[in-house]
């Protein structure tokens, strides 16, 4: 039995896929410098965000199947396939957060994640059984397994990958068109034959078009409330106009901005890590990236997990030697080896031993080139 596609619902599968994919990828950053229920429920988290956008992309590709014969969804059947989705696409997280994104770390999360896309889609299928006999073409079925373990591997080396710029967005995107691609190669492969049942009288309570909708909304809602846990902090000027006019307190009580003070004690921060607690100094800091309420702070070969908002984090530092060129990131000026122009904003790359990379914003860049050059930076290559 030929079948063809409802245009209109093939790219809502496409756009939920991105967001599932966009919140979940996002979601794992930073989970190797977590610990105790932040870690567990990052983990969790970005599961369920990849996973609700793969399953959510198969079924309404599903829906967006012309066919002409009535089809229904054994509810049994299509809840496993998101269970077992969630279990595996969980492992493939964890795998790639659990430590430095080495090629056999990602490479396990590939094959994670995708077998969790191929799984979901095949035991998905058996969802139809009951009203649709199906068979598969073998080439058909490797190419899928392929696609999607392939695509899964080139999302993740672009997400998490060291010695390349990663892209939180051109990852999802990969993602994306991968979890679609290996969803309709599945499709091509398969021939459908309906079963000769007489056909239910009166109207489906919802019509495929309508369910499609209903069942997105919810996806992008999930996925939407996920992703303001990652917004960062807007409080930057405000706390900084709070510290001029109150006295400081707590542990930013020790830091000075007085270049005639010579009794402050050197900055350190709390950092954790695999259970361990611990402090770092600000010596030994090269970037410090937002985490939602948190941050994570590299020191020039590992990410260390840190308690502390970003703007936290800036009161501690000399501002003669870190700056805030992004509303998520903070650099060690020591340390910049080039700035280079991205679009409309820059880009920073850091001297260290691990690749590093930090965006600048559009009115940060020209501010920073010359910070930079007031502190003797004309060995930096030149940036555009």
């Amino acid at each position: 039995m030929g079948f063809s596609y409802e245009p209109w619902l093939v790219a809502l599968s496409l756009a939920v896929a991105f967001l599932g994919s966009y919140v979940g990828l996002h979601m794992a950053r930073g989970i190797d410098a977590m610990q105790g229920m932040r870690r567990r429920a990052a983990i969790a988290m970005s599961a369920v965000s990849l996973a609700l956008g793969i399953w959510t992309m198969h079924f309404v590709g599903m829906l967006a199947v012309r066919l002409t014969v009535a089809i229904d969804f054994l509810v049994l059947p299509t809840l496993a396939s998101f269970l077992v989705c969630v279990l595996v696409v969980g492992c493939a997280v964890f795998a790639v957060g659990a430590g430095p994104a080495t090629a056999r770390r990602l490479t396990l999360a590939a094959l994670f994640m995708g077998g969790g896309i191929v799984t979901m889609h095949y035991l998905g299928m058996q969802a139809l059984h009951a009203s649709a006999g199906m068979a598969h073409d073998p080439v058909f079925v490797i190419a899928a397994v392929a696609i999607g373990v392939a695509a899964s591997g080139l999302a993740l080396w672009l997400g998490f990958g060291n010695g390349v710029h990663r892209s939180m967005v051109g990852s999802a995107a990969l993602l994306a068109i991968g979890i679609s691609a290996m969803h309709y190669t599945a499709m091509a492969g398969m021939t459908l034959a309906g079963h000769d049942m007489p056909m239910a009288q009166g109207v489906p309570a919802l019509t495929p078009g309508l369910l499609a909708i209903v069942v997105s909304v919810v996806a992008f809602v999930v996925c939407g409330l996920f992703l303001l846990t990652l917004v960062p902090e807007p409080e930057p000027a405000a706390i900084e106009t709070e510290s001029r006019d109150e006295p400081a307190r707590g542990p930013a009580a020790v830091v000075t901005l007085d270049p005639s003070a010579k009794t402050a004690d050197p900055p350190t921060l709390p950092i954790e890590r695999h259970g361990t607690r611990g402090t770092l100094a600000a010596a030994e800091l090269i970037a410090v990236q937002a985490q939602s309420h948190y941050t994570q702070l590299f020191d020039g070969r590992d990410n260390w997990f840190c308690p502390l908002s970003i703007s936290e984090v800036e009161g501690l530092l000399d501002p003669a030697i870190f700056a805030r060129i992004h509303r998520s990131h903070i650099v060690n000026l020591d340390h910049v080896a080039t700035v280079r122009r991205q679009g409309d904003a820059g880009l920073v790359t850091m001297a260290t031993a691990v690749a590093y990379q930090a965006p600048v914003a559009r009115a940060r860049r020209q501010w920073l080139k010359q910070r930079l050059e007031e502190r003797g930076a004309g060995r930096l290559p030149r940036a555009g």
